[in-house]
């Protein structure tokens, strides 16, 4: 009996310990929230996918440091960074990862090459899109500001996944997709990818332009779609929709309370659809370590995919 109660101690006081990390892990990273200048990263793997400069881009790419991650901003040239598995792993499968951060930013850490180097890790080829964005204002004072303002617009007047203006709005960034699934296409043999079964994940806006590649681009035909805490509202489903993963938090505070329109389409269209509505978790979680079950979202759309064949090696 000492002994169970010894075991039941020690295990009260691991869990103890790892709720304190957690809660600690959480804490550093809302103290980090200030945007910290820093140095370019290594960036020797990525592959420029050919969409050219951005138009008439002034302000050329910079990166800073927040909650603990590395973001890029005035990107002007598109470009794909390849997460391979190992041979021995490799399913065959790919996901090209498209990073959120309002099309004026992009979260590279948390929402694009930890996403990427843990599919690779267990079998998928991972290609983190860095796409081309609106350009900011240089000045890093005047960047928060005008990010502050976007997200409090955001806020009170969510943006809605309508087509026509998805086509004409998101134009580059829709150029840089099919760029991305066109490149992967032609390079499949030497990665080792079955091209039918290439897919998009994105986050935030990058989840708007997963479902803009999907919903307006003919070319790209991604073969299954994950929507990360992006908008969730009512859609045209196309005739060859592919299979649907969405997730998003009850507390996200810009996509979480309209009327699920995306998942009732996709439903009534008799397309595949998977919801994750997670209680808790807020807007961004992407990979961060959170005490939420939002954090579970990595493992339910990897079983997700496997239960859809995706994680099937190749012969």
């Amino acid at each position: 009996m000492k002994q169970i109660l010894k075991l039941r101690c020690d295990s009260i006081r691991r869990g103890f310990m790892l709720a304190l990390c957690l809660v600690a892990a959480q804490a550093l990273a809302q103290a980090n929230d200030t945007m910290t200048p820093i140095a370019p990263p290594d960036q020797s793997k990525a592959i420029d996918i050919g969409t050219g400069p951005l138009p008439g881009a002034k302000t050329q790419e910079t990166w800073h440091a927040q909650y603990g991650s590395r973001f890029v901003r005035n990107v002007t040239l598109a470009s794909l960074t390849p997460f391979l598995p190992d041979p021995k792993k490799a399913s065959g499968a790919a996901v090209i990862i498209a990073p959120g951060g309002g099309f004026r930013t992009l979260s590279m850490d948390n929402e694009g090459w930890e996403v990427a180097q843990a599919l690779a890790n267990q079998g998928i080829a991972a290609f983190v899109l860095k796409y081309r964005l609106n350009q900011t204002p240089a000045d890093m004072t005047e960047f928060k500001h005008a990010m502050d303002e976007m997200f409090s617009a955001t806020g009170r007047r969510p943006p809605r996944p309508d087509p026509a203006q998805m086509k004409l709005n998101l134009a580059p960034q829709l150029e840089d997709s099919r760029a991305a699934f066109a490149l992967i296409r032609s390079r499949a043999l030497e990665w080792n990818i079955d091209p039918d079964r290439i897919g998009m994940l994105g986050f935030s806006a990058g989840a708007m332009l997963t479902m803009a590649t999907t919903l307006v681009d003919k070319d790209a035909k991604p073969a299954f779609i994950g929507n990360i805490y992006g908008p969730i509202d009512a859609v045209e489903v196309p005739a060859d929709a592919p299979p649907l993963f969405v997730a998003i938090a009850a507390d996200d505070p810009f996509f979480a309370n309209g009327e699920f329109g995306l998942l009732k389409n996709w439903h009534a269209a008799k397309k595949p659809v998977e919801f994750h509505f997670y209680e808790q978790g807020g807007h961004g979680f992407g990979m961060y370590l959170k005490e939420t079950t939002s954090t579970g979202w990595f493992n339910a759309f990897t079983s997700w995919l496997t239960m859809h064949g995706m994680f099937k090696h190749k012969e």
